[in-house]
């Protein structure tokens, strides 16, 4: 329970046999977006994919800071009955897995996998897709073209739009975003900051790097082997920050494997 208010998080399950793995999306995602992956490791696990606050079909949360967020999903982990879990996170939902590592019982979280995150602070870089969304959100839209129309005034790149646009679902009076956008905006510096973890944490730890992606750079490791000093590394070739959309086979390998071993 949060400021008295039950943050209820709404989760996909894929497959009913082997050990439990929760997937976390990260800003401006949802559950969705890990559908195919999960159908793939629900051969071997039991996937379960989660909306983080604000998103989907989750409820909104004001503060959208790293402890609340991780402290929702603990508490869905714990109402699920899930004694123990390993969690694989991208982008803002890697530091949010990295949270909840930090705040989970012991031996809650089996292993970690992190997706193109580092736990350092980053400079703003979504100014434009604000604006973009908040301009759809304002708007009477009753076509994804409309609206891919009026955010590629904002944001030039297809595949960038049409990973946004999945936050659009239909209404009675046309289509709307499942976006707590005024929430996200005004956590955002917060989501820029570093998770807030005061003491190493053992867990194994997989950190998957997208090659050409500046999430993850030389500079960070002294900040992440500080942190995680039970931490790997893969790197991902010709891949950028959505690694496991651009190379989804490899990537699935990589979780696979490391989730095996």
């Amino acid at each position: 329970m949060l400021n008295n208010k039950v943050i209820m998080i709404h989760a996909k399950q894929y497959g009913e046999s082997g050990p439990a793995l929760v997937i976390i999306h990260g800003l401006f995602g949802n559950a969705d977006n890990w559908h195919s992956i999960a159908q793939s490791l629900a051969e071997h696990f039991t996937v379960y994919c989660l909306d983080l606050p604000n998103h989907g079909k989750s409820s909104a949360l004001e503060e959208a800071s790293y402890p609340k967020m991780a402290s929702a999903i603990l508490a869905w982990a714990n109402s699920t009955q899930l004694s123990s879990f390993s969690l694989l996170g991208h982008s803002m939902g890697g530091k949010v897995a990295m949270q909840m590592a930090a705040m989970a019982k012991p031996n809650q979280v089996k292993k970690l996998i992190i997706a193109d995150i580092s736990p350092v602070d980053y400079q703003p870089g979504h100014t434009d897709i604000f604006k973009g969304l908040k301009a759809i959100d304002q708007a009477d839209l009753q076509s994804r073209k409309q609206a891919d129309t009026l955010l590629s005034q904002f944001e030039p790149s297809l595949p960038i739009r049409q990973f946004l646009l999945k936050n659009l679902t239909k209404t009675d009076k046309g289509l709307s975003l499942v976006l707590s956008l005024d929430n996200i905006a005004n956590s955002y510096a917060t989501i820029l900051q570093k998770p807030e973890i005061t003491t190493p944490i053992d867990t194994p730890t997989l950190f998957i790097k997208g090659e050409k992606s500046n999430y993850i750079v030389a500079d960070y490791q002294s900040a992440i082997m500080a942190l995680f000093p039970n931490a790997e590394f893969k790197i991902i070739p010709d891949t950028g920050h959505w690694l496991h959309a651009e190379k989804p086979a490899v990537f699935t390998g990589l979780v696979k494997r490391f989730l095996s071993k």
